[in-house]
């Protein structure tokens, strides 16, 4: 797609020619990332995640660039880590009281809050979107391009497990509101796509999602791993595996210590916290050490002298296995949603790690005596090797290309 604009020519803003060199097969312009006026708008900053992650690079991919969230809790380090100096524009539901506490409360008048950024003035408008950014109104002429971390789910494949959900006191009121609210947001969100000019997927996984909910193609663009911060360790690996997770329900570190406990000659440490924290630490037979929440350090330095990396979750993409890969660790992982992407199985070329193909205790509990059967044909060179793939370089790259060609 051709549009009108100061880089249809593949001319700078002086209007000086730009030299031209080749990535990926296609001609772009080097100095794009430092011209192009970018308007990049994220749903929210509440702490910084994948999503936001996905945001740090597009910032340094676009340096010519400003930030707009309907709202922003970071505190000044991380949101500098974020944007560097740039401001985060945010809107007026930023100033509610205590706001924080209760923003996801707040979908239809976030969808309002988006709307009212003004993002016109710029070449280009990139949104990083799970719920809100992609509904930022763009004037004709004017790319925009999508990058979809996933169509919202609690208002499309898992309203019904949300809407369920809630009980406690006045529990049908709660769910009386809430179902109207998904149906509100519902024919909001699908205003949104026809604005929309290019739909990038963050795997392929959410790719046939968003084919599902919105009808549109999307290509697939998937998100930066920090390859550098997690290299390979020095030493020798050690005898446990490792598994490191918020624990929360949908990662599954439950179905993981209950496998776990059916093979107590094996070791298991998991890393992380989180609300489900009391009742995994039920679960915990004696072959399974809980170490709760780790700094980075700890983390990196278990991941480099881990067996191998456990990861049960469902993810869109799923960004901690590839870490432990980067780490030069295999890993073993459901073979559905991202990490069946990301991971190369037994049986593939250079694998990886080893897909186990059901969400329980018995599956699991087979990829693990597979993966102790052949381990030997997993290089840990070959499992950086991957990881590298999936680098934050090669994610600014694409973004580049893909924002070259909207003025080509």
């Amino acid at each position: 797609m051709k549009h009108e604009g100061q880089f249809a020519t593949g001319r700078d803003a002086t209007g000086g020619a730009v030299p031209q060199n080749r990535v990926s097969g296609r001609a772009v312009t080097t100095e794009l990332g430092l011209a192009c006026d970018v308007g990049i708008v994220h749903d929210w900053f509440p702490v910084i995640a994948g999503g936001e992650r996905v945001v740090q690079e597009c910032v340094a991919a676009f340096p010519n660039s400003s930030v707009y969230g309907v709202f922003d809790f970071l505190n000044d380090e991380a949101r500098r880590e974020l944007v560097g100096d740039r401001p985060i524009h945010v809107s007026a539901l930023n100033d509610l009281p205590f706001v924080e506490r209760y923003y996801r409360y707040l979908l239809m008048a976030g969808t309002r809050a988006i709307e009212a950024f003004d993002v016109t003035g710029h070449d280009l408008v990139l949104s990083s979107s799970v719920a809100l950014a992609k509904g930022v109104i763009t004037r004709p002429g004017q790319p925009h391009i999508a990058y979809i971390h996933s169509p919202a789910r609690y208002a499309w494949d898992q309203t019904h497990a949300y809407i369920n959900s809630l009980g406690g006191p006045l529990g049908a009121v709660k769910r009386h509101l809430a179902r109207e609210m998904m149906h509100r947001f519902r024919i909001w969100d699908l205003r949104t796509p026809p604005s929309i000019d290019v739909m990038v997927a963050n795997s392929n996984f959410i790719r046939h999602r968003i084919r599902k909910v919105y009808g549109r193609d999307a290509q697939v663009i998937y998100p930066p791993v920090n390859t550098d911060g997690f290299a390979m360790g020095t030493g020798s690996r050690d005898e446990f595996y490792l598994t490191a997770s918020r624990l929360v329900p949908y990662k599954r570190v439950d179905l993981i210590v209950r496998a776990f406990s059916h093979m107590p000659e094996k070791r298991l440490v998991v890393i992380g916290d989180g609300p489900e924290m009391k009742r995994i630490k039920a679960l915990a037979t004696p072959n399974v050490e809980i170490l709760g929440y780790q700094p980075f350090e700890v983390l990196r330095d278990h991941m480099q002298r881990a067996r191998a990396f456990v990861f049960a979750a469902q993810e869109d993409f799923g960004i901690v296995p590839l870490e432990a890969q980067a780490c030069g660790t295999p890993v073993i992982a459901l073979n559905h949603g991202g990490t069946a992407e990301t991971l190369r199985g037994l049986g593939r070329n250079r694998p990886t790690g080893v897909h186990f193909d059901t969400q329980n205790e018995a599956s699991l509990c087979k990829g693990v005596a597979q993966f102790e059967a052949y381990r030997d044909l997993i290089d840990p060179e070959d499992c950086r090797r991957n990881a590298l793939s999936f680098s934050a370089a090669v994610f600014r790259e694409r973004m580049q290309t893909l924002v070259a060609d909207q003025f080509s």
